[in-house]
């Protein structure tokens, strides 16, 4: 047996930071992660530094930030060709590495490292059209997919709910509980514990899609919900509320539903989603008492980034917001640790530093070139970095931002639109004071720091000192 730890990787999608009942969240139910966080660390100032899951997961799998990963946004079918990855030189220090869940890498069935992947990506369309090669068809790549038509018929789908995969529209699962994606991760994991080698120490990475869309749990956590009178999401100073009229009544817009009902549901399976997926984990953690690996095993729950849920009229991810950037992120070590526990981190991190962090705790050799940091230091007191710089190309939408513990600076490339957020006083962003006059130093010194990150890119965004609105954005550099 090995004096390593095991490592147990959770990891959802589309998951608010807010979005746990340990960090006071008035609705949201999260009983085991809680418990997860009471016997570890949460990193309350966890980002996602490109907000989609493509740019997302590149950064966890690399340990790098988009400028060097190359992914500042949302695009398909771009080869994933890494020298080093997590899950390979995890390999490389021994351990038996397993993924089951979704990856959303390219080509579909690319192992990143993994010594075998059971995949579930999700609905994903450009997966799905009759134009792509059949190996990239979902329907011969995805494990879940194939599974179902097992279980359920040649016809049966994921989308047999009618939900789409980026829409607010909610609704509970139609087939049994144990037939859910969320399920079946879990059952997969629990089945890895049985059949893996026990001579060597594991990396399991469990990676689910929800509560990422369709919002579609189980009726009992529906139920569990539709009985709580839901808080009204936060509506800024400077929300653009023509546009949530005009597009809102489209199902998969990028605003909110003007409708006050259509909201409240859309609350209603976004939480049902996560506390199944709480319950999930739970279900595993109990698999990993009856294994006896709990105790030797470090976990850490994170998120690839968040979903706004109605926050200042918007819905979905790739935004600069709280709601899309801020991730939840809870590092709960092994037996034996002797830092504290039950504490919360202010310090400023992002899923670049989740790989020199495992590294770090599988006494593992750290790759030349990194750009995330462990956070051991972080947890016994220390600091990651005073900013962090992230950015997502989203058209007109395009963005970038300046997030520190205290505040925010964001600046829009093809409009030129700025704001600035005191994160103290105001957590839900919903007072834009860019043009307070006793703010200016700071909202400066935020620039400044942008300028610098962004000069000597290709695209042009800062030059001799300043920013430039209007250069053309790159999705893959």
């Amino acid at each position: 047996m090995s004096d390593k730890p095991n490592i147990l990787l959770l990891m959802a999608d589309q998951f608010r930071g807010d979005c746990l009942g340990i960090n006071g969240h008035p609705h949201v139910k999260t009983p085991y992660l809680d418990t997860l966080a009471l016997d570890g660390v949460r990193f309350q100032n966890a980002y996602s530094s490109s907000p989609t899951c493509i740019a997302a997961r590149a950064a966890l799998f690399t340990g790098l930030g988009q400028k060097n990963h190359g992914r500042v946004g949302y695009k398909d079918f771009v080869p994933w060709q890494y020298p080093t990855t997590l899950a390979g030189e995890l390999a490389q220090a021994g351990y038996h590495t397993q993924a089951i869940g979704k990856m959303h890498v390219y080509p579909t069935r690319n192992l990143c490292g993994f010594h075998n992947v059971e995949l579930h990506d999700g609905c994903i369309h450009t997966s799905r059209k009759s134009t792509i090669p059949y190996c990239e068809h979902q329907d011969v790549t995805d494990d879940y997919r194939y599974w179902l038509k097992n279980e359920k018929g040649i016809a049966a789908d994921v989308t047999d709910t009618g939900m789409e995969c980026n829409s607010w529209v909610a609704r509970p699962w139609i087939y049994d509980e144990m037939l859910h994606p969320t399920n079946w991760v879990v059952s997969r994991s629990i089945d890895f514990l049985r059949r893996r080698d026990r001579d060597k120490p594991f990396f399991m990475f469990s990676s689910f899609v929800r509560p990422h869309p369709p919002f579609d749990a189980p009726q009992c956590y529906f139920d569990m919900y539709n009985q709580m009178e839901l808080t009204s999401p936060p509506v800024g100073d400077w929300a653009d509320n023509e546009t949530y009229q005009t597009h809102g009544r489209r199902y998969n817009a990028f605003v909110a539903p003007p409708d006050p009902e259509l909201q409240r549901q859309s609350q209603v399976g976004y939480y049902a989603c996560i506390t199944h997926l709480d319950h999930q984990i739970g279900r595993l953690i109990q698999a990993m008492m009856d294994h006896d690996v709990l105790s030797n095993t470090l976990i850490i729950f994170v998120s690839d980034h968040g979903e706004m849920l109605g926050d200042h009229r918007l819905v979905r991810k790739s935004l600069p917001y709280q709601g899309s950037a801020n991730i939840p992120l809870i590092i709960r070590p092994q037996s034996g640790w002797n830092g504290s526990r039950n504490t919360s981190c202010n310090s400023i991190v992002e899923l670049r530093d989740i790989m020199p962090t495992l590294l770090d705790a599988a006494g593992a050799e750290m790759p030349a070139r990194l750009d995330g940091v462990s956070l051991f230091n972080a947890i016994k007191g220390g600091k990651t970095r005073p900013m962090l710089h992230g950015e997502h190309e989203y058209g007109q939408r395009s963005n970038h931002f300046v997030a520190a513990e205290t505040d925010k600076y964001i600046w829009f490339s093809q409009t030129g639109r700025e704001q600035y957020f005191d994160l103290i006083n105001d957590p839900n962003e919903c007072i834009d004071l860019i043009n307070s006059p006793d703010r200016q130093a700071r909202i400066d010194e935020m620039r400044q720091f942008l300028i610098a990150e962004l000069t000597g890119r290709p695209e042009g965004y800062a030059d001799g000192g300043q920013l430039n609105m209007g250069k053309p954005t790159r999705v893959v550099l």
